[in-house]
This record gives C-alpha cells, structure tokens and sequence, in this order.
C-alpha cells in the first residue's frame, strides 16, 4: 500500500460498501448495552478516551441521533453522555447553510464590506454578488482569473478569534443547535480513527496559514453546494446555500495522532551537527 494515494487508501481503510445510515447503526450496535469489559480492544479505547473513572462493568447506552445536529450518536454510561459526530470516506462535507445567513455571520464578526463582496462573487462566478448573472464559471476557471482576490479572501478570515467562531459553527455545534459534539469517529465499526473536541479546534487553528486556492478557514474548504454550470433548474437552488467540506479530515486526524504518540514517548528531531 506504500504507493496507494491516501484517498485510494482511505477508500480501502476507514471504509466499507455501507451508507451513512448504516454505519450509524452498526457502530451504534456495537456499544449499545455492552459493559466495557465486552468491548473489542478499538471500542474500548475510544471510549475509555471519551469518559474519566470508568469500570469493566459499567454499562454503556448509545443511541442514534438523526435530529439535523452535528452528532449523529449520543454514548451514556452512568449519568454521563458524549456526543459524536461519524465520517467515513473522502471529502467530507461537515456543514451547510444558506448563503444569507453565512454573509450574516460573516457581517457580524466584522468582515470588511469589500471582502464580503468579494465572497459572493467567488461563491455564484457568474460577475454578480447575488446570482444572477448570465455567464457561470467553474471554480477552477474562477480561481486562474481571480486568483489575487481570493487571497485577500483567505488572509481576511482566517485570523484566531474568527477561526474559533467557525470551527464552532461549521464544525462543533452548527448554527441551530445548542449541542456541542465531543468527537469526530472516522470509519467504521471494525476500522476506525477518532479526534476529540478539544483535539479539532488544535489541529484547525495549526492549519490557520496554510496556502489554498479556494476560500478557507484553516483546513475547511469553503464553497457553494453546486455551482450548476449546465443551469438545470432543479438544482438551481443548490446554488444559494453554503458547503464547508473538510477534504483532509482523515489525514488531519492521523498527523495529530502521530504527534501525539510522538510527544507522549520523546521522540523528538534530534540536532544536526555539522
């Protein structure tokens, strides 16, 4: 597997024929009305990392959560509970709104009026700040012509306190719930990698510099659900709402696990000497 591409890789690990849906409910099965001594070496890792002052016999309760939240499961041992948000996968998308209300919250932190615009012209590439214009670009055409505005973009947004207040939004909690996860689970039930909250807002704030060629925060890629180049209107108003995809999370999630172990352990750079 050592010349696999990673997404040819995550395809193989972290994955099987199987939707979201069912993913869900096979990890779910696994945990539910177990104690922890039932667990499987993986299982009980990841939960042994989710709760403090646990025993072998504590039953352990998960159930599905398909409100439109963040989390997809809730795990309960004793008067406890977690939150988990499950990916499998590449290209995970980890948010979506309207346009509106992400210019909203755009307004409300304080974006400059020119950067704003500048946002709607790259989200609808059609020369317009409000779709309506008649000739539609694709983002890569967008981005060769238009590469200096997106930059000014990318070097408006992602400074700390903003990036804080997205990575709650678009990835915590979103913008209608109340409920903050407190892991994201990659994989699925025999296969799996996990980050906890605390761990995500590191990695997604080490990211803050990085260099891309379409709208970010940090790691989070930031741009329309479709651009519907050949204007089918059925999915016209895709158009109008907000995706943030996190393309990396997988290898996001295994760079921080190795430093981590890295750090756990000493293993540091020795100096060079000359």
């Amino acid at each position: 597997m050592a010349n696999y591409k990673i997404e040819e890789v995550i395809k193989i690990k972290f994955n099987k024929n199987i939707n979201g849906f069912q993913n869900e409910l096979e990890i779910t099965r696994e945990l539910n009305n177990k104690m922890v001594k039932e667990l499987n070496p993986l299982h009980r890792s990841f939960i042994e990392d989710l709760f403090a002052d646990i025993n072998d016999s504590d039953l352990i309760k998960c159930i599905i959560d398909d409100s439109n939240k963040k989390h997809d499961i809730i795990i309960s041992i004793k008067n406890e509970q977690r939150y988990v948000s499950i990916k499998k996968g590449i290209k995970n998308s980890v948010h979506v709104e309207g346009i509106s209300s992400f210019i909203h919250f755009l307004i409300q932190n304080h974006v400059k009026r020119d950067v704003v615009k500048e946002y709607l012209k790259y989200h609808y590439a059609d020369g317009s700040t409000n779709g309506t214009g008649k000739n539609r670009l694709s983002a890569e055409e967008y981005k060769k012509r238009h590469r200096g505005k997106i930059d000014m973009i990318n070097v408006e947004i992602n400074n700390k306190d903003l990036l804080i207040k997205a990575i709650d939004r678009f990835v915590l909690k979103g913008n209608i719930s109340d409920k903050t996860i407190d892991a994201i689970l990659f994989g699925v039930s025999d296969d799996f990698i996990w980050i906890k909250k605390e761990d995500i807002i590191k990695v997604i704030l080490s990211k803050k510099d990085i260099y891309s060629s379409a709208v970010h925060f940090g790691p989070l890629t930031i741009q329309p659900l479709d651009r519907c180049l050949n204007y089918n209107h059925k999915y016209d108003k895709r158009r109008f709402c907000v995706q943030v995809k996190w393309y990396n999370l997988a290898d996001d999630i295994i760079e921080f696990m190795n430093n981590r172990y890295m750090e756990k352990f000493g293993y540091v750079d020795e100096p060079r000497h000359s």
